[in-house]
């Protein structure tokens, strides 16, 4: 008989990540009796899951870019493997590996991104014109996922208030709502409640208009020097580094200035787990974990995780806690 692997506390699934993906099946009725499914829906179910019939993704493009001193922040970077291999993109299975092993076949020629709502002008761009209108900046910044691990990233991207400025904001602008791609037949986890987690699609964000405007606010192209691989949102994702990771919409359409507070995914689907403020903050915690501390994603391997204390707004309170003077940040989560 094979000898079975002698388990140790460092192959046990975080806390967190445990209760997040038990909600999800709770909320998707997949307990053990409702599991009855069908032979071919249990067969299709399986054959998503193995991802052997999917392309890989295409290596990406080089970037010309410049590395303003500020921005380059002196911190371990998380190797690349790592930020392409472990992330969530729930359009493409829920599992971490899932969106490295599903996404490559997303097609990103010619994607265009709507700005629209309260502007004076608005526009369609390509993603040609966008990196043709805005110089491209690597930026390294912190990244904390809601569910209590983190890493460091050499972002590649520009200011989101310079693509806002172009549209020229009206003065009834007060939000700013994205728009993810809804394109089922590339992202089956949009028209499969089993792969998608039993979000609302087509995935939906939104920041106050003076977040957007902050000059930490980036809309990224890129990561450790190349265009970004599908499963990190490309070919356009936000990055607002204080925020927690859902915050940081992947695969951008449509950029909507509003009046009104725009809905987001997450706050829909839990309001009560997730705010629309989403900021980083070790004194509120999660409904069903801590957030005080966290598990930083390294060099390492798997014994060699790091535990280290949670930043108020992730370490970037310095640059962004005057946007929030007088709010009440336990009740505007």
């Amino acid at each position: 008989m094979k000898k079975q692997p002698k388990l140790t506390e460092a192959d046990v699934t975080p806390e967190s990540v445990f209760y997040q993906r038990r909600k999800v099946l709770q909320a998707l009725g997949l307990t053990t009796a409702s599991l009855a499914l069908s032979t071919r829906a249990q067969a299709d179910l399986l054959s998503w899951f193995k991802g052997n019939d999917r392309p890989k993704a295409p290596p990406g493009n080089p970037l010309e870019f410049s590395k303003p001193e500020i921005w380059q922040a002196n911190l371990p970077l998380t190797p690349e493997e790592k930020v392409s291999g472990y992330n969530n993109f729930y359009e493409f299975g829920l599992d971490k590996a899932d969106p490295a092993a599903n996404a490559g076949g997303l097609k990103t020629t010619g994607w265009k991104v709507k700005i629209d709502g309260e502007v004076a002008k608005p526009m369609t761009l390509d993603i040609d014109d966008l990196l043709k209108r805005f110089p491209l900046e690597q930026r390294i910044y912190r990244m904390r996922c809601v569910e209590a691990w983190s890493m460091v990233v050499p972002w590649i991207g520009f200011e989101l208030g310079k693509l806002l400025k172009l549209a020229e904001p009206n003065s009834h602008a007060r939000y700013v709502a994205f728009q993810t791609l809804y394109d089922p037949e590339q992202m089956p986890g949009q028209k499969d409640r089993f792969i998608g987690g039993g979000l609302q699609y087509p995935y939906v964000e939104g920041l106050r208009l003076d977040e957007a405007m902050h000059p930490l606010a980036l809309l990224t192209v890129g990561v450790y020097g190349k265009t970004l691989p599908p499963q990190n949102g490309a070919p356009l994702r936000l990055i607002t580094p204080w925020k927690y990771g859902f915050k940081g919409i992947k695969s951008i359409v449509q950029i909507n200035l509003t009046r009104e507070q725009p809905p987001t995914t997450w706050n829909l689907s839990a309001p009560d787990e997730y705010g629309f403020y989403a900021n980083v903050n070790p004194h509120v915690d999660h409904p069903r974990w801590s957030q005080a501390t966290e598990r930083f994603i390294g060099a390492g391997g798997i014994l060699d995780v790091q535990r280290q204390p949670t930043l108020l707004f992730n370490g970037y309170a310095d640059q962004v806690a005057s946007l929030y003077r007088g709010l009440d940040l336990r009740e505007n989560f």
